[in-house]
């Protein structure tokens, strides 16, 4: 059957283990990607300042 052969298939490229955001370090350039910005110097100082401030809460604020 087609749409049982096509649900295997998809499920087999699925990762493995899902991750959140706040599970590991996230350095400042990312926090200013994952926010949909381009990193500058000043957002990304911007950005440090918030992960100091606010540690995993700052990344969960753009990923569950």
């Amino acid at each position: 059957m087609k749409g049982e052969r096509d649900k295997d298939e998809s499920s087999t490229s699925r990762p493995v283990h899902l991750r959140t955001g706040g599970d590991q370090p996230v350095d400042p350039e990312d926090l200013v990607r994952l926010s949909g910005r381009e990193p500058t110097p000043e957002r990304v100082e911007r950005a440090r300042q918030e992960l100091k401030e606010k540690g995993a809460a700052a990344v969960e604020r753009y990923l569950p």
